[in-house]
């Protein structure tokens, strides 16, 4: 491999002119970039057709400003079969990712995170504990990371005990309260520990109310495809 070519995802294209398609590309050590490519014409990138999602791609680009220009682009063998839920889930891991990391931001760590992470759904058929642990880990890498061993005091969180979540603040001890989680489910999900269904339901309630924020009043379209074909 070149030099100047770096390894890179596809996260979401769409036209951009007759000619140009707008592409949301993740960049190995250098997070998410907006680039424009040439796909018709004189000019028009070698292989195209094979710029699509779930293909590790290299890339060779430039550009100073907010959007980068594909100059060249070559496919790899890499590539990461999904299908029927697993392909559900794929689309959800780049349009969150595409919506929640922001573009030309060093966030070095999230290529390694997504392309464990997508690697892990081509493998196994049980989806739910995989994107749980993305969800967990890229709001970590974010900055929006929740403790879960310890509450907001800094005591240690006890199995035996009710807790509840305050936004920016963390969990903290209650009675009986409703919206509450016990402090072993809150164990459980820190050690990714979702053989439990409770627990499954607990963190998937979790990473939702934590990625609101991030992911804004629109919604994800990925999710509600999902939702649907169940």
């Amino acid at each position: 491999m070149d030099s100047d070519f770096r390894r890179a995802y596809l996260l979401h294209r769409r036209p951009y002119s007759d000619s140009q398609v707008l592409l949301d590309v993740l960049v190995e050590g250098v997070g998410q970039l907006k680039m424009l490519a040439r796909v018709k014409g004189k000019q028009s990138l070698k292989h195209n057709a094979q710029l699509r999602p779930f293909s590790l791609l290299l890339l060779q680009y430039a550009g100073r400003y907010d959007f980068k220009y594909v100059n060249r682009f070559e496919p790899t063998d890499n590539q990461v079969q999904l299908v029927g839920r697993q392909l559900y889930c794929g689309l959800y891991l780049n349009e969150l990712t595409q919506r929640v990391v922001p573009t030309n931001e060093p966030l070095e760590q999230i290529f390694a995170l997504y392309q464990l992470h997508l690697m892990r759904l081509a493998q196994d058929e049980d989806v739910e504990p995989i994107l749980r642990s993305f969800e967990l880990q890229l709001l970590g890498e974010l900055g929006f990371g929740v403790e879960l061993e310890f509450d907001a005091e800094g005591n240690p969180v006890k199995p035996k005990t009710a807790y509840k979540y305050i936004s920016e603040y963390g969990f903290i001890a209650v009675g009986r309260e409703p919206d509450t989680i016990p402090g072993s489910m809150l164990l459980a999900i820190a050690n990714q520990d979702f053989q439990d269904l409770a627990v499954r339901r607990a963190a998937k309630q979790l990473t939702r109310r934590l990625m609101a924020p991030l992911v804004g009043k629109q919604g994800l379209k990925s999710r509600e495809l999902f939702i649907s074909k169940k």
